[in-house]
């Protein structure tokens, strides 16, 4: 049951993701999120102490998209839908990805529905804890770095810079780069290239291979 006071986590997590989404990482504070849930900021200031752990609770808040895989599910085909499912997540939210850097994502739901389960699939379908644990990486990293580095929402946006960027290079300096625009600028923002990578990780780390 949700509750019902103003200032629960998972309001303030919320607000806070409302409000970068809406209006960027700038707008973010203990004042706007208060403002938005109708509370003092000292409030919103006691449950998260700083901005850091404002941050903590949205990240957190983002677990809660992510699926309960049925038991029984094939190791690749859930270690793919786990990490599609954080990368849509993280996507959604560019701002928080902005504000949060490379801070670890350690929140208890976080570890609860993707880390915790992730490992036991890879122990249960016969990997060593280190094998576990380096393919999990290999595919958070990906999955992070895929989300961070591009702003999604504005497909368009990053294609023109890129090309802007491409197109005033010397061609006798940068032949390849400026002699396959067409080819390099769609790449920027295709969600394709994350999701190709992510099936050659879990082909190559897949147990039952």
């Amino acid at each position: 049951m949700a509750s019902t006071d103003p200032a629960a986590p998972e309001r303030i997590a919320a607000a806070a993701l409302a409000l970068l989404d809406r209006d960027g990482p700038g707008a973010l504070s203990f004042r706007t999120v208060a403002a938005r849930l109708g509370v003092a900021h000292a409030t919103v200031q006691r449950r998260c102490v700083d901005l850091a752990g404002l941050l903590d609770l949205c990240a957190d808040q983002l677990a809660a998209e992510l699926p309960d895989i049925p038991p029984g599910t094939g190791w690749a085909e859930a270690t793919e839908e786990r990490f599609r499912s954080l990368y849509e997540a993280l996507v959604a939210h560019p701002g928080l990805l902005a504000l949060r850097g490379a801070r670890p994502w350690l929140g208890p739901r976080l570890l609860g529905r993707l880390v915790e389960p992730q490992l036991a699939d890879s122990l249960a379908a016969g990997m060593t804890a280190g094998e576990a644990i380096a393919a999990y990486r290999r595919m958070y990293l990906l999955t992070l770095g895929s989300a961070t580095f591009v702003d999604h929402r504005d497909p368009k946006g990053s294609m023109a810079l890129t090309r802007t960027a491409l197109a005033s290079l010397d061609p006798e300096e940068f032949p390849v780069l400026t002699g396959h625009l067409a080819a390099i600028v769609p790449a920027v923002t295709d969600h394709e290239v994350f999701h190709g990578a992510l099936r050659q990780l879990v082909r190559a780390a897949d147990p039952d291979r």
